[in-house]
């Protein structure tokens, strides 16, 4: 028999904090809940933190409640003192309206169709209300004590940088976003990182004074690599959900780079595969780590849902052929892909050598030092060796279009025929 859903959050490690742990499960045993998970829309993607909250909110979604992603597009205004040690620039209305309409197809990749989920944006409650009434309605609740012993406001008002009144104001607006949705939606749960804790317990205190009710938040920890690195961060710098920011091929790259000690733990946080599938993916992986199973299948199914399966398995063709695999093999597609990642050169299919092709595709300093790397069987077509003087011809085209050319281990570029 599975696991309830609380229990297999715990036993994947995604339970930090949860506000009265037996009294969500009797509400959860009593049939679908209403919950939600917020982001601030600061840039025109999601980043892999946020990914955990999305897969959270699938979670639950898959489990019969009704989920709702929140974007902030109030709170990305002021911006979240949480785990920063500066002030956010303030965003304008046109540069959140394209963050917003962006990030919304990622929140939908992972959620699916709109029509099973709720986008909400707190803009939409909160620009019009007056001053003077979000003080008497929401200030008048909370004492500057309770504020100051946050951790995140304390850190900040301990620094040269200090905290303004604007980010001060930041736990106030969720707080107030989650009384808006328990008025609203009948929402009666909140998740979101550990950090989030003070904030969501915020609006769960608003919400009793206001209302009387009882509500719910629930936590799960903030993710950290055994190696020390920061997770999220890959040597280009932020891991995006966008394509645009961060290609699926990169994408897929990240995770097959996890390290042996740490691909068990994302499995579980962060894929849809069962408790039973990923430990024997570990089981495998331990007995040969040098195969990296654990990756491949961490990979791949990330991809898979933040990209679709297409582009998943574009990425690992593409992986495999750049470590050694076969390209005769590769599908469009997953050339495609590689002409995103290696040095792409447009060229003409008769008349050219060997030769000809690996200069024009600057895989060779010049002529003669390709003749040299072409003698030594360092170049490769296709992952053949040839001589310097054979012509190239349609037979050499992958799919009538491409020639992969590479150097050594891992220099790589691709000549591209023109269509028709």
């Amino acid at each position: 028999m599975p696991p309830d859903l609380l229990d297999e959050l715990q036993q994947r490690g995604l339970i930090h904090d949860a506000t009265d742990r037996e009294a969500l499960a009797a509400r959860l045993a009593e049939g679908p809940i209403t919950l939600y998970y917020g982001c601030d829309p600061t840039a025109d993607s999601l980043h892999i933190g946020n990914l955990i909250g999305l897969v959270v909110l699938k979670r639950f979604q898959d489990a019969g409640h009704r989920a709702i992603a929140l974007a902030g597009g109030a709170t990305g205004m002021i911006g979240d003192p949480s785990g920063r040690s500066s002030e956010r620039n303030l965003l304008d209305d046109d540069t959140l309206s394209a963050n917003l309409a962006a990030i919304k197809a990622q929140i939908g990749a992972v959620l699916g169709h709109e029509a099973e989920w709720q986008l909400v944006d707190n803009l939409a409650w909160t620009r019009d209300v007056p001053l003077l009434d979000f003080l008497r309605d929401v200030g008048k609740h909370f004492t500057v004590n309770q504020m100051v012993a946050k951790e995140s406001v304390k850190a900040r008002m301990q620094s040269d940088e200090g905290i303004s009144y604007t980010e001060f104001s930041y736990m106030l607006l969720q707080a107030n976003d989650y009384l808006v949705l328990h008025g609203r939606e009948a929402c009666q749960l909140q998740i979101g990182g550990s950090d989030q804790w003070g904030n969501i317990t915020a609006g769960i205190e608003l919400i009793r004074r206001r209302t009387g009710e009882h509500v719910h938040g629930l936590t799960w920890p903030l993710i950290t690599r055994s190696d020390g690195r920061k997770f999220g961060k890959s040597e280009e710098g932020n891991v995006w959900l966008g394509a645009e920011r961060t290609s699926p091929y990169r994408f897929y790259q990240y995770w097959m780079n996890v390290p042996d000690a740490d691909v068990g733990h994302f499995l579980k946080l962060f894929t849809l595969l069962d408790l039973d599938a990923i430990a024997q993916l570990d089981a495998e992986t331990a007995a040969a780590p040098e195969r990296r199973i654990g990756q491949r299948a961490l990979a791949f199914e990330l991809t898979a849902l933040v990209h679709g399966s297409e582009q998943a398995e574009a990425a690992r063709e593409a992986s495999a052929v750049l470590f050694g695999g076969d390209p005769s093999r590769l599908s469009p597609a997953a050339l495609e892909t590689l002409a995103g990642e290696v040095p792409t050169v447009r060229i003409p299919v008769g008349g050219q050598t060997v030769l000809d092709l690996v200069v024009e595709a600057g895989l060779v300093k010049s002529r003669g030092d390709g003749r040299r790397q072409l003698a030594q069987g360092a170049v490769y077509v296709n992952n053949a060796r040839l001589a310097e003087d054979r012509p190239i011809g349609e037979s050499d085209l992958l799919h009538g279009r491409w020639i992969l050319l590479r150097r050594g281990q891992r220099e790589y570029a691709l000549a591209v025929a023109p269509v028709g």
